[in-house]
């Protein structure tokens, strides 16, 4: 394997070299010096095709010894963050790899370097970096920046402007709210057969009603309960509205979902059969939120097909769905794989060297000519298409610092198995008529906070003797700092105190 790496980086330097590039971001003051640093990662091999490569090629005066964590997940266990921890204890790698989660947790408990002297002692380049990200890792880092990411990942609202043109209906613009985009999807028809007929919108997989709902939710930045406080918050106006919102939706008949319309039309087995069945694709669907697989699919499908003309070509992008309280932010983006600095590290020169340059300009700039299938380097002015379209709705938003699963692991297992069942129950209940939406509402808070007070035998852990108070809460939105994830991991809350 080294011989095989030493002929790879010796091809990378020479290509390096000959293109006459200057890489890295941090101080070269120590560049002759031989240094070491562990980094943990998946995978050697493809710690080297990620990273390795190009760094041992530019600074082959310092070592990376990379530390698998396959060894982890291979031991018998079901606490994955205890086992999470021993394996860093005992490994004790300079970089670590984190989630938002595990970097907001292991931040407070003081086990990580603050990346500060070393961004201002080497003049660190943070222009240019996608908005708002250096902000958002403070915040979840309680004020410091204790981490970076290389990537990150985003979604956006595609648009097929054919359709849009054709039944003159306005173009979607940046920030809308889902209630927008749904008053949009509405003017187009709803009559024909399914795999014939116009959609106005996909909206995943199945049309549960808790599902659409907390997609709709997420955007707003709700949460359903505050887990530090073992409080339901559901039983709200605004909650109220979003679920209103998602019933009407489903009722509307404009929604593309999968598991509905997918298995109809005689699916032939061919691969163009395959790609046709995708309404997007196929030029059959308005709108729908996708990622730079869907980007790729539909340059696929135009190189695959003989007669190219059947897949959608005039289309664009605007920002995904925002909060109307919030509109300069997004849940839509997410960053994974953060590299921190342990704060015992003997190596954070090293460390930082590395950290430097893969979230430097030249490496994104690099790393950008093989596309984006492994998310967008956080250096936007690399982020283009071969086409004029708006990639910029990728990036344009803040990562939202708002959760609806905001320490969700601290949540007994009687809750966490309890509340979907629940849910599920009693919006059925109201969809079928035999409830209100109040009423609904109501149930899921009293009952909901009753499972948060439940105990998980197996843990030994004691019912609380103290009384929970019902609230009523209008869930409200936090600004940005001077941005998602989303997803991610993120620290925002219902407003209740």
């Amino acid at each position: 394997m080294k011989s095989f790496f030493k002929a790879a980086l010796a091809a990378v330097l020479a290509t390096a070299m000959l293109a006459g590039c200057s890489f890295g971001s941090g101080s070269k003051s120590n560049e002759n010096e031989q240094s070491t640093f562990r980094v943990m990662y998946y995978d050697e091999n493809q710690f080297f095709q990620d990273y390795g490569m190009l760094f041992t090629a530019l600074y082959p005066n310092i070592e990376i010894e990379v530390v698998s964590t396959q060894r982890m997940y291979r031991q018998e266990t079901t606490d994955y963050e205890a086992a999470f921890k021993t394996f860093i204890e005992e490994e004790k790698p300079d970089l670590i790899m984190l989630s938002g989660d595990q970097y907001k947790k292991y931040a407070e408990e003081g086990m990580l370097y603050d990346l500060s002297a070393f961004i201002e002692k080497d003049k660190y380049n943070t222009e240019g970096i996608v908005p708002g990200m250096l902000d958002y890792l403070k915040e979840l880092g309680g004020g410091q920046l204790f981490a970076m990411a290389p990537t990150f990942h985003s979604s956006a609202l595609m648009y097929n402007k054919a359709l849009f043109d054709k039944y003159n209906v306005p173009y979607p613009t940046d920030k809308m709210t889902w209630e927008q985009i749904y008053q949009l999807a509405r003017q187009f028809p709803t009559e024909g057969e399914p795999m014939e007929r116009v959609f106005g919108l996909k909206m995943g997989w199945n049309e549960d009603l808790f599902d659409l709902a907390s997609t709709l939710a997420q955007a707003q930045g709700l949460t359903y309960v505050n887990a530090e406080k073992k409080q339901m918050t559901i039983n709200s106006d605004s909650w109220k509205s979003t679920i209103q919102t998602a019933y009407d939706m489903i009722k509307s008949d404009t929604l593309y979902f999968e598991s509905k319309y997918q298995d109809t039309g005689g699916f032939s087995g061919s691969y163009e059969d395959y790609l046709m069945r995708d309404p997007f694709l196929s030029g059959r669907l308005a709108m729908t939120i996708g990622e730079t697989y869907m980007i790729n699919q539909i340059k696929e499908a135009k190189n695959y097909l003989t007669d190219s003309d059947k897949i959608v070509s005039d289309w664009d992008l605007v920002t995904p769905p925002v909060s109307s309280q919030n509109p300069d932010s997004t849940t839509y983006m997410n960053f994974y794989n953060l590299f921190a600095i342990t704060e015992s590290s003997a190596n954070k020169e090293a460390a930082w060297q590395f950290l430097s340059y893969i979230t430097s300009d030249e490496y994104a700039r690099v790393k950008a000519k093989s596309g984006f299938n492994n998310g967008f380097p956080i250096r936007t002015q690399y982020i283009k298409g071969e086409e004029d379209r708006n990639y910029a709705a990728f990036y344009s938003l803040k990562p939202a610092s708002v959760n609806m699963y905001k320490d969700y692991d601290k949540l007994s297992q009687a809750f966490q198995m309890g509340f979907w069942s629940l849910m599920s129950e009693e919006l059925a209940k109201f969809k079928d008529g035999t409830v209100s939406l109040d009423e609904a509402l109501s149930n899921i808070q009293l009952k909901g906070d009753e499972l948060l007070q439940t105990p998980d035998p197996e843990k030994g852990e004691e019912a609380s003797v103290m009384p929970v108070p019902r609230v009523e809460v209008e869930s409200g939105s936090l600004e940005e700092p001077a941005e998602n994830a989303g997803e991610s991991e993120q620290t925002g809350e219902t407003a209740v105190e």
